[in-house]
């Protein structure tokens, strides 16, 4: 059986110490371009693999970075890894992934898990976490940074104003005249983006004297299948809403494809806006009005951040990435005012 190649085998096929390869495979940045190509070259030809706790014991890195989502069936989170991913990698970093499924006492056993693997920091999403989730974590020293929220009092975080998004919803609705409004939301407890959204949602509407009762706002699992429970739901309500704010774009086209099955007219009889602004969503007619969120970006910069982090021992500054509403099909006047705008006379020049 032949044997594993070693590290002197790379320093010998490359012409160099064993100490420049270490140095090369640890910190490429202090080797000169020319000597980490003959480098590269030995070791493909020796298909030699570095000790993973080695090289970690070497540079006090294990370049290797963990993030924990609340889920990974929804591609507005697999769209963040990706770019997360992408731009780690450039970099010589490895990204570990886990999903908790908006359990906390499952993502706090991620976080020991990850922990006690030697990362070198972790990205979560959000700020509702456990007590125990928080203390482990400030206990190891490893950074943390959080993402799709706004900065909390203590970490970093590179993400999104969730009161806005709610307030964009509503300033929208309001304006096509809108009386009747409802919400159909993921689960808020334990998800702060979720409860940010609703809120964003009552606090416009009660700038303009109207108060969201609680039966207007239903919470369902995220999902189609949760869009279409909600939307029934609703629909049991005197009088019915006439336009929904959903928390995210699964839960609107859920809300879309159940009009259709009660013979709904979507926008006639019911305006719908979602939040995420998937590629499906452009898609299905006649097109879904949503909320845009840079979730490529956001991964993107969350990685830059953190490799900035790694690198000078800097904290990040905090960013918010600005959203934008994406009007489409499925929002117009309620029927009352296009109805009242049809019968207006015409004034036809002669």
């Amino acid at each position: 059986m032949a044997t594993r190649p070693r590290i002197v085998d790379v320093a010998a096929r490359a012409g160099v110490s064993t100490a420049t390869v270490s140095r090369a495979l640890s910190n490429p940045d202090l080797v000169h371009p020319e000597t980490q190509q003959r480098i590269r070259s030995a070791i493909a030809e020796l298909g030699y693999v570095m000790d993973g706790s080695a090289r970690a014991l070497a540079s006090g890195r294990a370049r290797t970075v963990a993030a924990i989502v609340p889920t990974l069936d929804n591609a507005i989170f697999a769209r963040a890894v990706q770019s997360l991913q992408t731009t780690l990698s450039n970099s010589g970093y490895q990204l570990l992934i886990a999903a908790h499924e908006y359990n906390l006492s499952a993502e706090h056993e991620l976080v020991r898990a990850l922990l006690e693997r030697s990362i070198d920091a972790l990205i979560l999403v959000g700020a509702d976490h456990a007590p125990q989730t928080w203390e482990v974590i400030r206990g190891s020293r490893v950074p943390l940074l959080i993402t799709w929220a706004r900065s909390s009092e203590h970490e970093p975080s590179i993400g999104f104003d969730n009161h806005e998004i709610g307030r964009l919803a509503a300033r929208h609705l309001l304006s096509l005249g809108h009386q009747h409004l409802a919400v159909v939301s993921g689960y808020c407890r334990h998800n702060d983006r979720a409860r940010h959204r609703v809120e964003g949602f009552r606090e416009v509407l009660a700038e303009h004297g109207r108060r969201l009762a609680d039966a207007n706002v239903v919470e369902q699992p995220f999902g189609f299948e949760g869009g279409r429970a909600g939307l029934q739901l609703l629909m049991q309500l005197r009088p019915r809403p006439t336009a929904i704010f959903c928390g995210n774009d699964m839960l609107a086209l859920g809300c879309l494809f159940e009009a259709q099955s009660m013979g709904i007219r979507v926008p006639e009889a019911l305006s719908l806006v979602g939040c995420d602004n998937l590629p499906v969503s452009s898609q299905i007619p006649p097109g879904l009005t949503t909320i845009l969120l840079p979730t490529y970006e956001l991964g993107q910069r969350a990685a830059e951040a953190v490799l900035h982090w790694l690198a000078t021992r800097e904290v990040p500054p905090s960013q918010c990435l600005p959203i934008e509403i994406v009007v489409r099909g499925t929002s117009a006047p309620p029927a009352d005012i296009q109805k009242e705008e049809t019968s207006r006379p015409q004034h036809v020049s002669a």
